[in-house]
């Protein structure tokens, strides 16, 4: 016999249709509202449920009914791609006697059965409800694949199943997730992962009594499962590595616990993966180690596979680059290209004239986020856009900022003229007129122009080189001629002097530190922008090609082969045979070097694997660094007790998650996607007051913590060793300092000329406490700094 509930499930749909006075058994007509549904039992179903695109909800049903109605469909309801048109209720099922029912069951055992339960059910459908499930299961789709259709599909359409959830349902779940993140102290940009989405997804797809994995199940046999999966990926990864050659980056940092750990990834035209960090605590972190380290590296990806290893400029790992260049011969060297533009951007940082306005920048960014009151008011002339722009450097953070400033200008003169500021107590404060004092002046307008005329094609060269949407060697060269061009037409009349100060700078740092014929050899394979350097300066072009015949000499032994790949070298400079095609010369701008080789390169087939090899390499180690914070977080003790090489696991697989789901995101924003802006404002940086970190002090104090609780945001952070050679580059931080062996000395960039003391702490503003971060709106685009 049913249940109750079905009962009741089915006397309501048959008290709340009638039959229409009609020959056609199709036809239904509702009593609520009197409307007349063609198309049978189902669409007059949908009627009372509502919520269907091509059926009008009945405006007299209830909450309840259509909840009673819905729960009805859903436990008859079969696979959606499998369905057939139903027909009447009355066709659906036909009654049968009970003997019937009971020869139906098949085996005296499910008689037994069922005598236990009760009387045997008096229908028999005719597509049992077994079968359904099964196919259901087959054909729902997994969490994975809900979560890929909503981002891809943009915010999708309430489910009826959310329709038919109260409000009170839905905040009690909210309730219990956010305590969870409250409770563990779990950072809350944790909400933006892919991974979150697809947890609550796969929990509300199993449905109630979940028994969540234990400590000992997240410690072993999940990790353990987890790496197997994730060492999957790396299947892709090879298979690149073979066709088209990796690049090996490596970079060391040093915590904030003294520890000194190296990271190794390769990275080719699939994308990057990470392979293994190393910690080198108890290690002398000279030549021979990192050598070593590093051929240990090269013997695991495959030693033809490795075209070359990027690291940063430190003595101590030029030395390593050229040992392993001695023992392999074929093998480049380079120098991270993003690491030698973010020295650009230091020395640019500090000329006495952009230092000036840099200083002043921001006194008023730290002013404004020191004050709740203040804070708040910016966001409300600003429509909610931040002032400081997190950059993914220390010194991009600066020149990002200066230019959102630069953009935000009406809406400070306006702030600081409006009524709120005239009556406001730190308005009367030092500082405060100080700040005044700065936003209306023409001077510092004047000098915050010159200083993104002299930052931005170095920003739009970092952007290039940082980033992961396309091989970066075969476009930073010229980019860099590029960027020369535009310094040279934005600096002019009495602007040359600073634009040669610019100028040298460049130059001195690409020159001696990027000045390798590699560049040379990815810019000549480079169609789109080679025949155009052709064209322009010939000179520079033969320059070019002996680059390239030097890369080639290099990486190819056998000599004829060699001399096939330079022969159809010299069909490509002078557009004979297959590059003569009009296609190939049409689509020398619009394909990528490693598109166009892989198009029209097919008739020089020796010429089109060497020139692959070579534009599909990468220039800068900055993939390393992306994961500092992530085993610093790791491998903080109070987090975890695991040992070195279960840590290492969890690296490896949280890593190459999140640089999986990095990628996703960037082939969804396209060319919206910027590396160089961080989604998350830092508020432990320098363009800002350290608000979260004296909340989390705070914190300490109060719950009597041993180990500080603070730094959730866990910005990328290092500290130099105990000798100046030993010392690691790191590009962020507040802490964080630059060593470099061309320029060890630091003259203090970013402090300020005058020290004001800081007179408005004290004084009360409305809130009395530091404003939400999360009040901010991130709804502005990255659409700067986008080179043509």
């Amino acid at each position: 016999m049913e249940n109750e509930d079905e009962q009741t499930r089915r006397q309501l749909a048959k008290d709340l249709k009638r039959k229409a006075k009609s020959n056609d058994p199709d036809v239904v007509k509702c009593v609520l509202c009197g409307n007349t549904n063609h198309g049978g039992i189902n669409r007059f179903k949908q009627h009372l449920i509502g919520g269907f695109g091509d059926i009008v909800k009945c405006p007299k049903t209830t909450k309840e009914i259509a909840k009673e109605m819905y729960d009805f469909v859903q436990s008859k309801k079969k696979p959606k791609f499998v369905q057939q048109e139903e027909e009447d209720y009355d066709e659906d099922v036909e009654e049968v006697p009970s003997t019937a029912a009971s020869n139906t069951l098949g085996s005296s055992k499910s008689s037994a059965k069922s005598k236990g339960k009760g009387v045997a059910s008096p229908f028999h459908f005719k597509k049992p409800m077994a079968s359904s499930k099964s196919v259901a299961s087959m054909l729902m789709r997994s969490p994975e694949q809900v979560i890929e259709e909503r981002h891809m599909n943009g915010p999708s359409q309430t489910t009826l199943e959310s329709k038919l959830r109260t409000k009170e349902e839905k905040d009690r779940v909210s309730k219990h997730i956010a305590d969870f993140f409250y409770e563990n102290g779990i950072p809350f940009n944790a909400a933006n992962s892919r991974s979150y989405e697809i947890m609550v997804e796969s929990i509300g797809q199993y449905g109630p009594g979940l028994k969540p994995p234990t400590f000992h199940d997240l410690r072993l046999p999940l990790l353990k499962k987890a790496k197997e999966e994730t060492s999957k990926l790396r299947e892709k990864h090879e298979k690149a590595w073979k066709k088209y050659g990796c690049t090996l980056m490596t970079d060391g940092w040093t915590d904030r616990r003294g520890r000194h750990l190296i990271n190794f990834l390769a990275n080719s035209p699939e994308g990057t993966f990470f392979l293994q960090s190393f910690d080198a605590s108890s290690e002398s972190h000279d030549a021979e180690m990192l050598s070593s380290l590093i051929n240990a590296m090269i013997i695991d990806v495959g030693i033809p596979n490795v075209v070359q290893v990027v690291t940063d400029n430190g003595a101590n790992y030029k030395l390593a680059g050229a040992h392993l260049e001695e023992l392999y011969p074929t093998l480049f060297w380079t120098p991270c290209a993003a690491h030698c533009l973010d020295l650009m951007l230091e020395d640019v940082g500090k000329l006495p004239n952009i230092k000036k306005v840099i200083n002043q920048a921001r006194r008023c960014t730290t002013f404004i986020y020191r004050h709740g009151r203040v804070l708040q008011a910016m966001r409300e002339h600003t429509n909610g856009m931040d002032l400081v722009r997190t950059g993914a450097t220390r010194f991009a953070t600066a020149f990002l900022t200066l230019q959102r400033l630069h953009k935000l200008r009406p809406a400070l003169r306006k702030l600081f003229g409006s009524e709120y500021w005239i009556v406001s107590k730190l308005s009367k404060t030092e500082n405060g007129r100080r700040v005044y004092e700065i936003v209306f002046s023409i001077a510092f307008w004047e000098g915050l122009e010159d200083c993104l005329n002299a930052s931005q094609p170095l920003l739009q060269v970092l952007r290039i080189a940082d980033g992961d949407e396309r091989p970066a060697l075969a476009e930073v060269a010229a980019a860099m001629d590029y960027a020369r061009v535009q310094f040279t037409k934005a600096f002019v009349g009495q602007k040359t002097q600073l634009r040669n100060k610019v100028l040298k700078i460049i130059d001195d740092r690409w020159n001696t530190q990027m000045g390798k014929p590699l560049y040379g050899a990815a810019l000549f394979l480079n169609p789109g922008k080679y025949f155009d350097i052709v064209e322009r300066n010939p000179s520079c072009a033969s320059r070019i090609r002996e680059d390239f015949n030097d890369v080639l000499e290099k990486m190819v032994k056998d000599r004829t082969t060699r001399n096939l790949i330079s022969n159809s070298a010299d069909d490509y400079k002078n557009t004979r045979g297959g590059f003569a095609r009009e296609m190939a010369i049409e689509h020398r701008k619009e394909k990528s070097p490693l598109d166009w080789w892989d198009a029209y390169g097919g008739r020089a087939i020796e010429l089109q694997s060497f020139a692959k090899r070579i534009v599909g390499l990468c220039c800068s180690s900055s993939g390393c660094e992306r994961n500092w914070s992530t085993f610093e977080f790791i491998h903080t003790k109070k987090r975890n007790r695991l040992e070195h090489l279960r840590l290492n696991d969890l690296v490896y697989v949280q890593y190459n998650r999140k640089i999986d789901s990095r990628f996703k995101k960037m082939r969804e924003l396209g060319e919206k996607y910027n590396p160089l802006i961080f989604e998350d404002l830092e508020w432990t940086n320098d363009w800002m007051n350290d608000i979260e970190d004296r909340f989390w002090s705070a914190v300490d104090i109060a719950s009597g913590a041993s180990q500080g609780l603070e730094g959730r945001t866990l910005p990328r952070k290092a500290k130099g060793g105990s000798t100046s050679d030993m010392r690691t580059y790191t590009r962020r931080g507040t802490s964080s300092t630059l060593h470099d062996d061309d320029d060890d000395d630091d003259d203090g960039w970013g402090e300020d000329e005058d020290h004001t003391p800081i007179d408005d702490m004290e004084v009360e503003d409305d809130y009395g406490v530091p404003p939400d971060p999360s009040l901010k709106n991130t709804q502005e685009g990255d659409e700067d700094f986008m080179l043509d």
